[in-house]
């Protein structure tokens, strides 16, 4: 049996049967990795043996009738921001080369206990700050349905991994849509939560107000299984809210009658490939059949998203990175000549040209000349834009748009045009500058490359947004669709 085609779901199934062992899962994926890995570069770390006894314990404890978690035997691979105990934990940054994490994130705590089986660290933009996974400082991971187009990013490792069958979930983190873009450019299904859902404990900071650990899987219900798994109350990172989290898997049905869906004009005007445009109006035809109630609606501020984004982001990442400075860990130049000198060289050796481009943006939009001009102003945007979310919410359960504007583009195309590749980003980054959850789902293909239906969601009703995905998912087959790698 080819354990690797199969969803998260089915596996959970097998092994809870005893029909497969975890180990023998393990072992089918890390012998897929080994396959395929070497022309995709999803990965940046493969945990082998840490995989294979983890899985075995697992098989043991089933042996034994003793009790498992949800997620017992399910291969997971994990973004390299997210930390990992005894694991490297590099952010895809050469600042960061040869740092071993001490200790895990929340979200592995919560794997651990569930069962799960961590099976690596995955490649990522340098920060996670990027669109195309072009920025690490290591390797390009490629995308599986065309090697010479970008995955995505900044997860593309993670999207990668999923579309090619060499995991059957993934943990990515999302800033401004680097979770459900890379999904949309590689056909696979992309969760960002709702801000304060899941814990960023050990989550390496990039824009703190903006950041959240997603999940990604080759279906809704396998991202539904692995979002409730990782939710909740953190008491070590305050953002977290104590709110009851649902079991998202039995809000999964077919029937969405009297579901009320508002689809924004302004994510319908230039710049969206005529291609993608009629891929989503066919999904709103389905959606329509499938019992929901869609009419336009507006959020005039969302040209504005790119502008906020751009500066309270890059803000908070030259905060954030200020940590990286050549002392307590990570990269240290061998040549300098004074505490200053070691900062400086340091950090230019250690940082890619993104990285050191959005400190420099930060840096400015913080200093005293411009403070009031940038950083304040974009503050009171970004609220204007939250309550625009939260006006159509009490009209519409639900707000939908393409997730990309476009589909994966070629390797360079954009590295050279940095307002072309932020553009990128157009119909993502007004949800983490509001903080409500969004999903993306396969919706169509053009000339051989997925396209992306982006689900919208109002605070804390992830359960909707599931619902609605999953009954699009099941009147469609472009879920079922795989790369040939």
């Amino acid at each position: 049996m080819e354990l690797h085609k199969l969803r998260a779901h089915e596996i959970k199934d097998l092994i809870a049967s005893k029909q497969v062992k975890a180990s023998e899962v393990a072992e089918d994926y890390i012998s897929r990795i080994e396959l395929v890995d070497e022309k995709l570069g999803a990965f940046l770390y493969v945990a082998k043996e840490e995989a294979v006894d983890e899985a075995k314990k697992i098989d043991q404890k089933i042996e034994k009738g003793e009790s498992v978690g949800e997620l017992a035997g399910i291969p997971v691979a994990v973004k390299d921001n997210i930390s990992v105990k005894n694991i490297q934990n590099t952010c895809a940054s050469k600042i960061l080369e040869g740092y071993i994490s001490p200790y895990n994130a929340h979200v592995i705590e919560k794997l651990n206990e569930q069962g799960a089986v961590v099976l690596g660290k995955l490649n990522m933009d340098e920060f996670a700050m990027g669109s195309s996974n072009e920025t690490s400082a290591y390797k390009k991971a490629k995308n599986p349905w065309n090697l010479d187009r970008v995955p995505g990013g900044s997860s593309g490792g993670a999207a990668v991994s999923v579309a090619a069958m060499e995991t059957p979930l993934s943990l990515g983190t999302e800033t401004g849509g680097s979770v459900r873009q890379p999904a949309s450019l590689c056909g696979v299904v992309g969760l960002k939560p709702t801000y304060g859902r899941i814990s960023r404990y050990g989550v390496a900071a990039f824009g703190s107000s903006l950041d959240q650990v997603g999940t990604i899987g080759k279906d809704v219900e396998d991202c539904a299984l692995l979002a409730k798994n990782i939710s909740g109350l953190d008491r070590r990172d305050s953002t977290t809210v104590n709110i009851p989290v649902q079991d998202y898997s039995k809000t999964l049905a077919k029937d969405i009658k009297g579901k009320r869906i508002g689809i924004p004009k302004e994510y319908f005007a230039e710049g969206l490939d005529d291609e993608v445009r009629k891929s989503i109006e066919e999904a709103i035809k389905v959606l329509k059949g499938n019992g929901a109630e869609i009419s336009e609606c507006s959020l005039p501020l969302s040209e504005y998203a790119l502008a906020v984004y751009y500066i309270l982001g890059s803000a908070e990442a030259s905060s954030n990175l200020a940590r990286f400075d050549g002392i307590r860990y990570g990269h240290r130049s061998k040549d300098f000549d004074n505490i200053i000198d070691l900062y400086f060289k340091s950090r230019s050796e250690g940082f890619g040209p993104e990285v050191k481009r959005r400190i420099m943006l930060g840096t400015y939009a913080l200093s005293a000349g411009y403070y009031d001009a940038y950083y304040k102003k974009a503050l009171k945007v970004r609220n204007l834009i939250i309550q625009d979310f939260k006006r159509v919410f009490k009209e519409y359960d639900a707000i939908l748009s393409p997730t990309s504007p476009t589909t994966a583009f070629k390797f360079g195309e954009k590295m050279n045009d940095v307002l072309s590749m932020y553009l990128s980003d157009i119909y993502t980054v007004p949800v983490n500058i509001a903080g409500i959850p969004a999903i993306s789902v396969p919706c169509g293909m053009v000339n051989g490359l997925p396209v992306g239906l982006q689900l919208m969601g109002d605070y804390f009703r992830e359960d909707v947004i599931f619902n609605i995905a999953y009954s699009y998912e099941q009147s469609t087959n472009y879920h079922k669709m795989s790369p040939n790698v």
